[in-house]
C-alpha cells in the first residue's frame, strides 16, 4: 500500500507564523527548510548573509515565550534558504507550506516563481487565515492545482490544536486525505475541513462573535476588565476573556481578519454584514499603534505591577481590575437550561450582556452553518480547538434545550433585539434536528446541505484514536465505560480493551496518588502479571498525576504522627519498586502534568510514552518537602549509570544535574526538555497527538512483552558520600548567605543533598534503592512536621501557588 511519506517540508516565509510552523516541524522530528527573501546589503555596503532574514527569524525563535520549540537549541536544525539561490531545494520536499503575508498579489507572484520547482508528488498548501483558496489556485499551473489546498494553523502553532484544511474544486480528495493524516499524526493536530469562505470556520465565527461582543459592551456600558471576567473561565472560554485575548493575538491581526470580512462579503451575501464595521475603540488603538502584547499596550497596559485599561472617552489608560458582580458568577454555575433563562430574564446589564452574546453566537452559527462548514461538528470542534471554548455554540444550545432556546432566540429576532433580522433556518424548528433535540446525535452531526446526520470521516489515521474527543450528544466510545472493567473503586478503574493489556486510570482529583489509588495500582500490577501482557497507566485526560495526595497526608500526620506518615510513604515506595521490577512491562502514558509523585510513578515504569505537551518534574520543594516516593533514589541511580557510561566516570557532575533539577523544582516545559532533565529517556516515545497516546502505549506494552521483556536486575550502585554532600552543601551556603534562597530552602535542599549522596558514608559506597528510600522517608517525615512546610502546603492548597518563606 502506498502512503504519503513526508521526508522533508519547505516553509515559505520566515515571518511570525512561518518561523513557528518550522519550529513545530522540528519539534516532531520532521526535517524542514525555511525560505524567505534574500537579504540586501546594509547601508554601509558591507556584504551580508543572503539568508540573513531567515537566520534572524530563527534566532528570534529562541527568545519567544511561550517557546515555539520543545528545546531552544533545536532551532539550529531548521535549514535556511532564500528565493534567489535555493529554489532547487523545493524539489526534495514532499510538502510545501506557503506562509507569507496576507496579500493575494504577493502570494500569486511567489507561486509563479516556485511552480517549476515543486515535485510532481508534492502537496502545496497556503497558510492563510481567510483569503480565497480557489482564487489563489488560479496563479498555479493546471497540473499543480489538484495538489493545492489551504492549511490554516492557529497561533501559536505548537500549542494550538486546530488546523483547518480547505480544498478548492480542483483539489484531489486523496491529497486532502494524505495531508489530514500527516497533520493529525505527525504534527499532533485536530483537523477540521472548512469550506472556502472568508475566514473559514473558527475565525469567521470567532471574529463575528468578538465584534458582536464589542457592540453589546457599548450598548450595556461595561468596562473591558468586567467583560473579561464575565467571558473567560466563568463562561467556559479561554481564561483571558475577550479583550486580553485580542491583546495576545495582536490588534493588527484582528484588524486584518475584520477587513477580510469587510472586503469579501456584502449585505447581499451576509445578513450580519452591518456588524463587521471596525469598532471605534479598535480603530483608535490601531491609530495609536497600540497593538497589544507585542507593543506593551492595547486594551490593557502594564505599568509596574498595575494593569491599566484603555478608556476611549478620555483616550488614556485608567486603573483596571474591576470584577463582575458575583450574582452572575453564581448564575453561570447553574445547569445550562436554567442558566440561559436566568440570564435572559436578568435585570442587570451584566446578565443582559451575557444573554445577548450567547444568543448572538447561537444565531450566527445557525444562519451560517450551511455556507461555512459541512456539519455542526466542524463548527463546535473549531471553536473548542481554535478558541479554547469548553463547548461549541451548538453544544451549549443543545444542552440547554434545543427548541426552547430556539424560541427565545427567534423571539428576540422578531423583537429587534438581535444583531440581525435574519430568521433562524427552517431546520432549527422542523424535521430531524427538532425531533432529535439538537444537531449532535449517536448517528452523527447535522449537515444542512444533505439534510441528515453524518458520522465522522473514516480515515485510517483515526483508527489510532481509540477515544477521540467527543461532543455533547455525539455517539462514540467513552473511556469511563469502555472495554471490560476488571476492578473499580472510587480511586481507580482497572480495565482492558483487548484482554491483552491492563489499563489503570486514576479517578482521584488531578489524578492524585491517594492511599486508595496506590493500593489500586498495586492490584493492577498483580493482575497484569498473572493474566496479561502488560500494564498501561493512562489518565484519560490531563493531567497524568500531580503527585501524592497532600490533603490526606497532612491530616494523617496530625492524627497519627510521624509513624503513620512513614508507613504511608513506605507504601508509596513499595509501589514504585513493584512497578519497576514487575515481570510484565508497565507503561506510563503521560499527558499534561506529571509532577512530584506523578513523576516518580513515571520514572519507575518500564517505559514512558508521552505527548509533546507533557510537563514532568519533581516539585516537592514548592511545598517545603522533598521527593519521598523514590524520586531522589532514581536520580542517584541514574547519575551512577550515566557516570559509568562516560569516559571520566566522575559521579559528581551527573549527581549535580539531578540535585539542581530537584532542588530548583525544574519542570520540563515539553517532553523534549523532560528528556534533557532525565525524566524521560531516549528510549521513551514522544507522541505528537494526545488522542493517539493510548494506542501507542498499549502497542508498546505488547511489543515489549512479545520481545521477551524481563525487568532490570536489582543492583547496588555507588553514591558520592560525605565528600559529595560537602561540595553541594558549600554551594548552598553561598546561595543562602547571598540571599538567593531562604533558610527553609537551605534546610530542604540540604536534606535533598543528603539523600542523593547517600548520607554519612564514604565516597563510592555501594548502596541499594531501599537504603536511599529509607533516607528519603526520614527526611520527608521530618519536613512534614516543620511549621514552615505547613505554611507552604496550606498556601498551595488554598491558592495553587508556591509560598516562599
Amino acid at each position: 500500500m502506498s502512503r504519503f511519506n513526508v521526508k522533508k517540508v519547505a516553509v515559505l516565509g520566515a515571518g511570525v507564523m512561518g518561523a513557528q510552523i518550522a519550529a513545530h516541524l522540528v519539534n516532531v522530528k520532521v526535517p524542514v527548510v525555511l525560505f524567505d527573501l534574500a537579504a540586501k546589503p546594509g547601508e554601509d555596503g558591507k556584504p551580508v548573509s543572503k539568508n540573513g532574514i531567515v537566520e534572524k527569524a530563527i534566532a528570534n525563535l529562541k527568545k519567544l515565550k511561550p517557546s515555539p520549540l520543545g528545546l531552544a537549541d533545536d532551532a539550529d536544525l531548521i535549514e535556511v534558504a532564500n528565493y534567489e539561490d535555493d529554489l532547487k531545494k523545493l524539489k526534495g520536499c514532499d510538502l510545501i507550506i506557503e506562509a507569507i503575508a496576507e496579500r493575494m498579489d504577493w502570494k500569486s507572484d511567489l507561486y509563479h516563481k516556485i511552480a517549476p520547482f515543486v515535485a510532481k508528488h508534492a502537496i502545496l498548501a497556503s497558510n492563510t487565515s481567510g483569503l480565497s483558496i480557489t482564487k489563489l489556485s488560479e496563479a498555479l499551473p493546471e497540473a499543480l492545482r489538484p495538489r493545492f489546498c489551504g492549511i490554516h494553523f492557529f497561533n501559536p502553532p505548537r500549542y494550538m490544536y486546530l488546523v483547518e484544511l480547505i480544498a478548492t474544486p480542483a483539489t484531489q480528495p486523496q491529497a486532502m486525505d494524505d495531508l489530514e493524516a500527516f497533520v493529525t499524526t505527525a504534527l499532533g493536530k485536530g483537523v477540521v475541513r472548512a469550506k472556502d469562505t472568508p475566514n473559514f470556520i473558527a475565525n469567521r465565527i470567532g471574529t463575528a462573535g468578538m465584534l458582536a461582543t464589542m457592540k453589546e459592551v457599548d450598548k450595556f456600558g461595561l468596562t473591558f476588565d468586567v467583560v473579561d471576567d464575565l467571558t473567560g473561565k466563568r463562561l467556559g472560554r479561554a481564561p483571558s476573556g475577550t479583550f486580553r485575548t485580542i491583546d495576545v493575538v495582536g490588534l493588527d491581526t484582528v484588524g486584518h481578519v475584520i477587513k477580510t470580512l469587510q472586503d469579501s462579503l456584502s449585505p447581499e451575501t451576509d445578513p450580519f454584514y452591518e456588524t463587521y464595521g471596525t469598532p471605534a475603540v479598535l480603530a483608535k488603538l490601531l491609530e495609536l499603534k497600540n497593538l497589544g502584547q507585542k507593543t506593551g499596550a492595547g486594551f490593557y497596559k502594564k505599568v509596574g505591577r498595575d494593569i491599566l485599561r484603555f478608556d476611549l472617552s478620555g483616550g488614556e489608560y485608567v486603573p483596571g481590575g474591576q470584577k463582575a458582580d458575583e450574582v452572575y458568577g453564581r448564575m453561570l454555575k447553574k445547569p445550562a437550561g436554567e442558566r440561559l433563562k436566568l440570564l435572559r430574564n436578568a435585570e442587570g446589564p451584566q446578565g443582559q450582556f451575557l444573554w445577548a452574546i450567547l444568543r448572538n453566537a447561537f444565531h450566527y452559527a445557525a444562519v451560517h452553518l450551511q455556507s461555512i462548514a459541512e456539519t455542526a461538528r466542524d463548527v463546535d470542534q473549531a471553536m473548542r480547538w481554535g478558541f479554547a471554548m469548553k463547548q461549541g455554540p451548538f453544544e451549549l444550545w443543545q444542552e440547554a434545550g434545543w427548541l426552547e432556546v430556539a424560541k427565545m432566540i427567534q423571539e428576540d429576532i422578531d423583537a429587534g433585539k438581535a444583531i440581525s433580522k435574519a430568521p433562524l433556518p427552517e431546520w432549527v424548528f422542523n424535521g430531524p434536528v427538532a425531533q432529535a433535540g439538537g444537531v449532535h446525535t449517536e448517528q452523527g452531526s447535522w449537515n444542512p446541505s444533505s439534510a441528515r446526520f453524518e458520522p465522522r470521516r473514516q480515515l485510517p489515521v483515526y483508527e489510532r484514536q481509540l477515544f477521540p474527543e467527543l461532543l455533547l450528544g455525539e455517539g462514540g466510545p467513552r473511556p469511563a465505560t469502555a472495554g471490560k472493567t476488571l476492578q473499580e473503586t472510587d480511586a481507580v478503574r482497572i480495565w482492558t480493551l483487548d484482554d491483552e493489556v491492563v489499563i489503570a486510570t486514576l479517578k482521584t482529583k488531578m489524578r492524585a496518588i491517594s492511599p486508595e489509588a496506590g493500593e489500586g495500582l498495586m492490584q493492577a500490577v498483580d493482575l497484569a502479571e498473572s493474566q496479561y501482557q502488560g500494564l498501561v497507566i493512562w489518565p484519560g485526560d490531563d493531567p497524568f498525576s500531580v503527585g501524592a495526595d497532600l490533603q490526606a497526608m497532612l491530616p494523617g500526620y496530625v492524627a497519627g504522627g510521624a509513624g503513620l506518615v512513614d508507613s504511608m510513604e513506605k507504601e508509596l515506595q513499595d509501589l514504585m519498586l513493584r512497578i519497576r521490577y514487575a515481570n510484565v512491562p508497565v507503561i506510563s502514558a503521560i499527558r499534561g502534568m506529571a509532577l512530584g509523585g506523578g513523576c516518580e510513578l513515571a520514572v519507575h515504569s518500564s517505559r514512558r510514552v508521552a505527548i509533546m505537551e507533557s510537563y514532568i518534574g519533581l516539585v516537592e520543594v514548592g511545598v517545603g518537602l522533598i521527593p519521598g516516593a523514590g524520586g531522589l533514589t532514581y536520580l542517584a541511580r541514574r547519575a551512577y549509570e550515566n557516570s559509568q557510561a562516560s569516559a571520566g566516570k566522575d559521579l559528581l557532575p551527573f549527581l549535580t544535574e539531578g540535585f539542581t533539577a530537584a532542588a530548583m523544582a525544574k519542570v520540563g516545559t515539553s517532553a523534549l526538555e523532560s528528556r534533557k532533565l532525565g525524566y524521560l529517556l531516549w528510549s521513551d516515545i514522544v507522541v505528537p497527538n494526545k488522542d493517539e497516546l493510548l494506542y501507542v502505549a498499549t502497542n508498546e506494552a505488547k511489543a515489549m512483552y512479545r520481545a521477551g521483556y524481563r525487568p532490570p536486575h536489582r543492583k547496588q550502585f555507588a553514591v558520592a558520600g560525605r565528600d559529595g554532600k560537602a561540595t553541594i552543601q558549600g554551594q548552598l551556603v553561598n546561595m543562602r548567605d547571598g540571599g538567593f534562597i531562604s533558610q527553609h530552602d537551605f534546610h530542604v535542599s540540604s536534606l535533598i543533598a543528603n539523600v542523593l549522596t547517600g548520607g554519612d558514608v564514604d565516597p563510592g559506597t555501594m548502596v541499594t534503592e531501599e537504603y536511599l528510600m529509607t533516607l528519603e522517608r526520614q527526611a520527608f517525615t521530618s519536613l512534614l512536621g516543620h511549621p514552615k512546610t505547613h505554611e507552604r502546603i496550606m498556601g498551595m492548597l488554598a491558592t495553587g501557588k508556591p509560598v516562599r518563606n
